[in-house]
């Protein structure tokens, strides 16, 4: 049987926070993206504005991260959003409707009892390297 090629993604400009884990893992054709919360790689914090300012940012970092791998938005086939306030749905969909607009992928929205660093938001994807026709 043939080996499955690992290929550890990692780009300075997206956080790494304190833990065991990587920014992205991709597998075949797969891009597994970590979690990402509203950080801002400059200040190593949480940046100010609430929960629109911290979805912002989380998309960026992922927008980094996914550049490390190759690929952008439109390769984004699956997103989970952890929120600690079900309430704030509305307002990350208002940031996440800005940078899903064509290639919408699915979906899953979830609250949690707590996030990294006393985040509001955090966003975890997967994305397919290359091109991608629909159907």
């Amino acid at each position: 049987m043939a080996a499955t090629v690992r290929n550890v993604v990692y780009t300075p400009r997206a956080p790494v926070m304190k833990g065991i884990y990587s920014q992205a893992v991709v597998i075949d054709k797969t891009v597994y993206i970590c979690g990402v919360v509203g950080i801002d790689v400059a200040t190593g914090q949480l940046v100010p504005g609430g929960v629109l300012e911290e979805t912002k940012q989380a998309l960026m970092n992922m927008r980094e991260i996914l550049k490390a791998a190759g690929c952008d938005y439109s390769n984004v086939v699956k997103t989970t959003v952890l929120l600690t306030d079900m309430n704030d749905f509305d307002d990350v969909n208002k940031v996440y409707k800005q940078v899903f607009q064509s290639h919408v992928p699915a979906r899953t929205a979830c609250q949690v009892v707590a996030l990294p660093r006393g985040g509001l938001v955090e966003i975890e994807a997967v994305a397919v390297l290359g091109p991608i026709i629909d159907a």
